[in-house]
């Protein structure tokens, strides 16, 4: 890499703190980092043009779980990590939009629907069954109810129930993470694009981030927020998950309006607008979606196109405007793993499609680890 004088002693001499990734994590962590080190050089370093994985190419749902989900980790995990859990998307949800107002990010609480198709309906009951036990449960972090049964009509096909919480909304992504970044660059850190680290190690004192063109960076302190790419660098529970997403074309006289999780969250669906934003179908190949390589297939978005004609909008025409897909990091655990690896090392990842819920909170959490 050929750098002037100027280069390097701007960006990459005396480096305090280095972020590896700026999606909501990363973000996150440096500005919280700049608060408690008022005085410190910061930099943010990121492989993409834009974040790479989720953070920008996510749904746009800041919303907490439905309650068949709640009920389906309590069947495996201690009832202390599921409450905690909770605790912490709905916390970090109001962290997002202390930091960021939700006018500059569209921010809509319009609710959120789990969708119980026909053959869900033993699924429903239980959940039914189960309502009034949760909600209760849930009361010292929400104040209230949280789940009722939903009395909405939609129009959909070939369902029998809807269960609705008042506590879920949506966001524009785009707004959202720009607002993010202006908010970064107004606390003098810098976001530096196009670059990719591909080893980290330890020196005395320090840490050297080897970078793809064979440069190098000698910093302080490393965090690592790099969600689905981190076996890359080390070796965590964190598995990369890709989804698909499709978003047509304004629909003229749409009466959707809200979050929509559906088949035990592995559909989801909301409005843009006018138009519908629809994602999900990794469990049609759990094997070829365990990836880190972004596309869709046409299996998936088959799939996604089915369900649009015959449960979503089965009586209005529709067209796709447009099609992605996004990285998420997934593990055998749903609680991000927020920890210090080495002397001068730490990371916080493993966000489970949940990165709008609780990124900002995972950020807070990893810079104060320094405390």
């Amino acid at each position: 890499m050929n750098l002037s004088f100027w280069e390097l002693e701007t960006y990459f001499r005396n480096v305090d703190f280095t972020i590896i990734g700026s999606g909501i994590v990363g973000l996150s962590t440096a500005y919280h980092l700049r608060k408690k080190n008022p005085e410190a050089k910061i930099i943010i370093i990121e492989k993409g043009m834009l974040p790479e994985g989720a953070s920008t190419k996510n749904a746009g749902f800041a919303c907490f779980g439905t309650l068949s989900e709640i009920l389906w980790y309590l069947e495996s995990n201690p009832e202390e990590e599921v409450y905690k859990l909770v605790e912490r998307r709905f916390k970090g949800l109001q962290k997002l939009r202390s930091l960021i107002p939700d006018k500059k990010m569209d921010y809509n609480q319009f609710g959120g629907y789990e969708i119980f198709r026909k053959n869900d309906k033993d699924l429903m009951e239980v959940s039914l069954s189960n309502l009034d036990k949760i909600n209760s449960w849930l009361k010292p972090i929400f104040n209230e109810n949280v789940y009722r049964k939903s009395e909405t009509d939609f129009c959909f096909k070939n369902t029998v129930g809807m269960i609705e919480t008042d506590f879920e909304g949506h966001i524009h992504t785009g707004k959202m993470m720009k607002s993010f970044v202006e908010l970064v660059i107004s606390n003098q850190i810098s976001i530096l694009n196009n670059v990719e680290v591909t080893a980290i190690n330890e020196l005395n004192p320090g840490v050297e981030l080897e970078l793809k063109n064979e440069f190098t960076i000698k910093t302080g302190k490393v965090f690592l927020c790099t969600n689905a790419f981190t076996k890359k660098l080390v070796d965590l529970d964190v598995v990369p998950a890709r989804a698909q997403v499709l978003v047509t074309k304004p629909i003229e006289n749409l009466k959707l309006k809200g979050c929509f999780h559906m088949d035990e969250g592995f559909y989801y669906f909301r409005n843009i607008g006018n138009r519908v934003l629809l994602g999900g179908g990794r469990n049609l190949d759990l094997k070829g979606e365990t990836t880190t390589e972004f596309g869709t297939t046409e299996l998936i978005q088959n799939q996604l196109e089915t369900y649009l004609r015959e449960i979503i909008l089965p009586h209005q025409k529709f067209e796709i405007d447009h099609r992605w897909s996004g990285i998420m990091g997934m593990g055998a655990h749903r609680n991000p793993i927020v920890k210090q690896l080495s002397e001068n090392v730490y990371c916080g990842v493993r966000l489970t499609g949940t990165g709008i819920a609780i990124g900002s909170l995972v950020g807070e959490e990893l810079a104060d680890l320094l405390d």
